[in-house]
């Protein structure tokens, strides 16, 4: 009997890869409305120029929120869209410091990191699987990433 989905994924992998998935949508989310928070609230001497940044990254955030869920529905899964299996699932928090800038990049620097960490996991189960659309997705994500977290620590004089 042939075990495997529409894309030709083990069907017990695939739900696995979609599981890990919710995961990470989760984690998108949180870390998407943290940002906006920061873009609405930030305030002090670096106001313009942060701004700026969080807007760009909210923008790209919620780009990867929606293809990170279409990735879950490609697989055969239902994709996380309630604010509560977010806020259950993600290990990043809702962010309640929103109006300093040295916090919210702080923060956005832990987030990121929570967020690699899940994506390479996800790199690892994505190969066992063969399943080379996701595992393309993550690695196009942590290489840009890591770009960020280099940018965001600069700007900290890290």
């Amino acid at each position: 009997m042939d075990n495997k989905n529409r894309i030709g994924i083990d069907n017990d992998k695939a739900k696995h890869l979609a599981q890990k998935l919710n995961d990470l949508l989760a984690n998108y989310s949180i870390f998407y409305q943290n940002t906006r928070g920061y873009h609405w609230n930030i305030k002090g001497e670096k106001f313009f120029e942060l701004h700026l940044k969080f807007e760009e990254l909210y923008n790209d955030l919620l780009l990867k929120i929606d293809e990170v869920a279409e990735r879950i529905l490609t697989l055969g899964y239902r994709p996380f869209h309630n604010y509560a299996d977010y806020q259950n699932t993600s290990k990043i928090k809702e962010s309640v410091q929103v109006s300093d800038g040295i916090k919210a990049v702080e923060d956005i620097l832990t987030s990121f990191q929570t967020i690699i960490i899940l994506q390479r996991e996800l790199l690892s189960i994505s190969a066992d699987a063969d399943d080379e659309g996701t595992n393309a997705l993550m690695s196009d994500y942590i290489r840009a990433q890591e770009k960020m977290v280099w940018m965001y620590s600069s700007f900290l004089n890290q």
